[in-house]
């Protein structure tokens, strides 16, 4: 059965996400995740505190493409009235649903009363959620953790009262605030939540699926809508296609050929400066190379060369030496 996010947005059956991910999830990177199979993506998390004061770094992420579709603006805030307003604000760059981010652990979110530090005062967070549900006719769904540490582990009260006024999907983080990144995700919630006979909206698992195997473990057993897919997918967008071909036949795909990885390098770099810039296109995909090819040995004085460079010619030309010279690796 297909699963659908409110009345209009159909994921088919077991579709696999992109998590939202801050300097990450920019429409560069969505383009070389959507040309690999994603089914569904979200905008970086957006303050909702930037929105209402039209700060420009803010109202940037509101970017979105048609190509792009199905896709979420995630937003986040302690101000209940701001996430209104904001919601207001996503509402007119016209995005297929607006999700809210009650998952962020990072200090400068959760430490101003926003992303995970909502799980600590769930009246708040039902009561922004409907006022965010409220302002909006687009479906409004939600991303959060299990809980804020061990002695909180409230999701399973989180996902009842959310759906009771009115989110159409909830995708879960199998960890707490505490955690943050560190230990490993634990999905038994994220199924006894989506066996909770009161439960009729999506239920997504997000947290350590970096493979194959993994993904197809984690579907049968923990009963999940879909899954979530963020960290693996960083320089490796390939994932998507990989699962999703061995969900449909049951073989594995071979991994990406040198050629593959900087292909889609160059297209992740001209889609980043035809978006921002030469200069900060430049800048920002810095952080990409060493993800585009791990694994393939002696490779650090390339990556040296290419971080050091603000041409994009010579960048270029660097890519295709690095083609050249390692043309005869199949990295997998």
């Amino acid at each position: 059965m297909a699963v659908k996010i409110g009345e209009h947005i159909d994921l088919g059956k077991f579709p696999l996400l992109l998590a939202p991910m801050e300097d990450v999830s920019d429409p560069p990177f969505r383009y070389v995740c959507k040309q690999n199979g994603v089914d569904m993506m979200y905008t970086e998390f957006i303050s909702s505190e930037g929105l209402i004061r039209d700060a420009a770094k803010s109202r940037q992420k509101l970017d979105i493409f048609e190509y792009e579709r199905p896709i979420g603006i995630q937003i986040f805030g302690s101000d209940i009235e701001s996430m209104r307003q904001s919601a207001e604000i996503c509402t007119l760059a016209q995005p297929d649903l607006i999700d809210i981010n009650y998952g962020c652990p990072v200090k400068n979110v959760a430490c101003r009363g926003a992303g995970a530090s909502l799980l600590q005062d769930i009246d708040k967070m039902v009561a922004m959620t409907k006022a965010v549900v409220d302002a909006t006719p687009l479906p409004v769904t939600v991303k959060t953790r299990l809980g804020w540490d061990d002695n909180t582990k409230n999701v399973y009260e989180v996902a009842e009262r959310l759906q009771d006024v009115g989110i159409k999907a909830l995708a879960i983080h199998g960890r707490t605030r505490a955690q943050m990144y560190k230990g490993q995700a634990d999905w038994r919630m994220i199924r006894d939540i989506k066996r909770n006979p009161r439960i009729q909206i999506p239920i997504f698992g997000n947290g350590d699926v970096d493979s194959v195997e993994k993904a197809s473990a984690w579907r049968m057993e923990y009963e999940v809508d879909g899954i979530m897919i963020g960290r693996a997918s960083i320089g490796y967008p390939w994932i998507f296609r990989e699962i999703k071909h061995f969900f449909e036949t049951g073989e594995q795909l071979e991994g990406p050929t040198i050629d593959e990885r900087v292909e889609v390098c160059k297209i992740h770099l001209i889609k980043s400066i035809e978006w921002k810039g030469d200069k900060t296109g430049i800048f920002e995909m810095r952080r990409h190379y060493a993800n585009y090819f791990k694994g393939i040995p002696n490779f650090k004085e390339y990556r040296t060369k290419l971080v050091g460079l603000g041409d994009h010619n010579e960048i270029l030309e660097v890519l295709e030496e690095i083609k050249e010279r390692f043309a005869e690796d199949m990295v997998s």
